[in-house]
């Protein structure tokens, strides 16, 4: 969102709050959060990622605040439980990661582990085999040390200049959205070009952030962590062929279940948002067997099969934000309006 944007939306949230409408009318079942990066803040004004990173410290307040207010804290074979049967009177919260970041076993895990609270993991499985591509670490890394930056989109060449941060911004968004919106042979193409015009060495970078199965299967020994698969690549599937979509949900959970010798149940769509998947991508992940599916449309989880199980919605936490009150208020539900249903949870949406 613009600036302008974020600041109206933390106003109204803040006003939600002060209206007492999260103390008196919460809805739904419960809600599952999603975080992608926790780390201490990094110095430098360059930081086009920062919604996606939490601190340590805030984590701990956050997990806090949720036992503070009688949240049950669940993995997702309880949310599924949870969302199909009648209400229960404790609402609760699930906390998910995204991806295989370095920092979640340096810096998060130390946190979830002294609340003893459950959290789900949801693995690209070519990251911690060392091939995966953190195209948007290259990205950041061009863009935060060159002035000037020309590279190649579509048939020509494009050239651009941003010296200061505000235009280093604005350039990371209009490129980040491009390569978006490739198909991931292109986006591929793309990324190594950019970063072989700047020496960027993409492969122990994306490596250099990345969990290992070793430090993997230390978390899957943890009986309070859930693993699940997001895909082999953490591809945007709606720029696939459905044929190469559906062989990354079933090759993802492969080979996750081959690695952690257990049964995979629960994906997370690459990105998650309304652009990154379609409606037969949920009917895909039946296919494959999951017995979830996690996006990152904001909403909240409903009781009695009103959500569906296969396009779950998350609260991605805006690392931005650091206000309980706003967190008390989306957890709550009240911020979000009541939409009609997407379908049963046993549903082939």
């Amino acid at each position: 969102m613009a600036s302008d944007d974020t600041w109206l939306e933390r106003l109204r949230l803040e006003l939600a709050w002060f209206s007492g409408q999260p103390l008196l009318h919460s809805r739904g079942a419960g809600a599952i959060l999603r975080f992608q990066h926790v780390r201490p803040r990094r110095s430098g004004a360059f930081q086009p990622r920062r919604e996606s990173e939490i601190t340590p410290q805030f984590l701990d307040r956050a997990i806090r605040a949720l036992k503070r207010w009688d949240y049950d804290f669940l993995g997702m074979d309880e949310v599924c439980r949870r969302a199909v049967t009648l209400p229960e009177k404790r609402r609760f919260v699930a906390l998910t990661f995204d991806g295989v970041p370095k920092d979640l076993i340096s810096f998060a895990y130390p946190v979830l582990t002294r609340h003893a609270v459950p959290f789900t993991l949801y693995v690209p499985t070519a990251f911690p085999d060392g091939v995966g591509e953190a195209w948007w670490l290259g990205l950041e890394r061009v863009i935060a040390r060159e002035s000037r930056i020309s590279l190649m989109m579509g048939d020509q060449e494009q050239r651009f200049t941003a010296t200061s941060n505000a235009e280093k911004q604005v350039l990371y968004s209009h490129l980040e959205s491009w390569l978006r919106s490739l198909p991931p042979a292109n986006l591929s193409a793309a990324i190594a070009d950019l970063c072989a015009r700047y020496s960027i060495d993409l492969a122990a970078l994306s490596r250099e952030a990345s969990m290992d199965w070793e430090d993997l299967a230390r978390l899957a020994a943890d009986p309070l962590v859930t693993i699940g698969s997001a895909t082999v690549n953490y591809p945007v599937l709606a720029n696939m062929r459905d044929a190469a979509a559906l062989r990354e949900m079933t090759m993802g959970r492969a080979v996750a279940e081959a690695c952690f010798g257990r049964e995979i149940r629960h994906l997370a769509f690459p990105f998650g948002d309304r652009s990154s998947f379609r409606r037969n991508h949920v009917v895909m992940a039946e296919e494959a067997g999951f017995a979830s599916a996690v996006s990152t449309i904001p909403g909240i989880v409903d009781a009695e099969g009103r959500t569906n199980l296969r396009a779950l919605p998350r609260i991605s936490w805006d690392g931005r934000v650091r206000s309980l009150r706003i967190m008390r208020v989306l957890v709550s539900g009240v911020a979000f309006a009541p939409v009609k249903p997407t379908g049963s949870a046993t549903s082939r949406t």
